[in-house]
């Protein structure tokens, strides 16, 4: 089924292109169909991308998506246009007074500074609190996980010895939990940060389950056990070439950034990159639009 989108949105152009069935939201209204409505809270940079990224994996289920664009009112983008905030971005004002399906919160390039010390951090909790009653279930992406972690579990992140980046493998610690459903013993997803959360922190709150872990690049998902939040440590969204402009970012900003890892071939920058983590991020979208969204009377995690 295709994802509903609002009219003339740039993502709309890039997917018809790969054969994904993009449906604006003026033809959408024409059907007898009861979407599930999503919103995406992005307070990624580089939205346009993002929103493609996100729309790219929202697409493969047989569910069709009414998607809502937030950004934090309390913020101003840097890197996107104002008219492209204003076409297609709502504020938690405009959106707040209704009951959603789900909602994904993506990471954001703010890991250094303290959550209290965030611009938009007051905000981003009361979107979070809101969200315990109003939303079936949030998909937090990496510093969102993290947030959203310290923000009702008061799990602290703490600092790595050099960025976390690259591609790296995964093992599933509870096959049975829907959310990893069809994922292999071994699976691989990217990772690009600064801070962690630790396995043994995890463990001690009782209300969550850790689902998988890398033994190199550490926790990976988390759930709370009543399925209405999921906590995903990396970057499985990302594009084939996302690691590579952000290595390229990184040099041109003067940092002492190490090539990504299991990432090129050969692990040299010359050289394309290898996309092994499609298959899996495409199932953990699928499966938790299915089970944890539209089936929300699933089996426990």
């Amino acid at each position: 089924m295709p994802v509903n989108v609002p009219d003339k949105l740039p993502a709309i152009e890039t997917l018809k292109k790969e054969d994904i069935f993009v449906m604006k939201r003026t033809d959408a209204l024409h059907q007898d169909i009861h979407p599930q409505k999503i919103i995406l809270l992005n307070i990624m940079p580089t939205k346009i991308a993002t929103e493609t990224q996100i729309l790219r994996l929202l697409s493969n289920s047989p569910l069709q998506i009414e998607l809502y664009l937030l950004h934090p009112k309390s913020h101003k983008p840097k890197n996107t246009s104002i008219k492209h905030m204003k076409m297609f971005y709502k504020t938690f004002d405009e959106l707040k007074k209704n009951k959603y399906d789900g909602l994904i919160i993506t990471g954001a390039p703010v890991e250094s500074i303290p959550f209290e010390e965030v611009d938009y951090w007051e905000e981003l909790k009361e979107i979070m609190d809101w969200s315990k009653k109003n939303v079936t279930s949030t998909f937090f992406i990496c510093w969102a996980a993290q947030a959203g972690l310290y923000h009702f579990y008061g799990i602290e992140k703490h600092k790595l010895p050099k960025k976390m980046f690259g591609v790296f493998p995964h093992k599933v610690l509870n096959k049975n939990v829907p959310l990893v459903r069809g994922f292999d013993d071994i699976f691989f997803a990217p990772h690009s940060h600064y801070t962690e959360v630790r396995t043994k922190d995890i463990k001690k709150i009782k209300k969550l389950s850790l689902i998988s872990e890398s033994d190199e690049a550490g926790v990976y998902i988390v759930a709370s056990k009543d399925k209405k939040q999921i906590f995903v440590m990396g970057h499985s969204e990302y594009d084939p070439l996302t690691l590579k402009e952000e290595l390229d970012r990184d040099l041109e900003k003067g940092l002492n950034t190490s090539v990504p890892k299991n990432y090129f071939v050969k692990d040299n920058p010359k050289n394309k990159p290898v996309v092994n983590w499609r298959s899996h991020s495409s199932l953990l979208f699928i499966n938790w639009l299915n089970y944890y969204v539209y089936q929300k009377n699933g089996n426990d995690i």
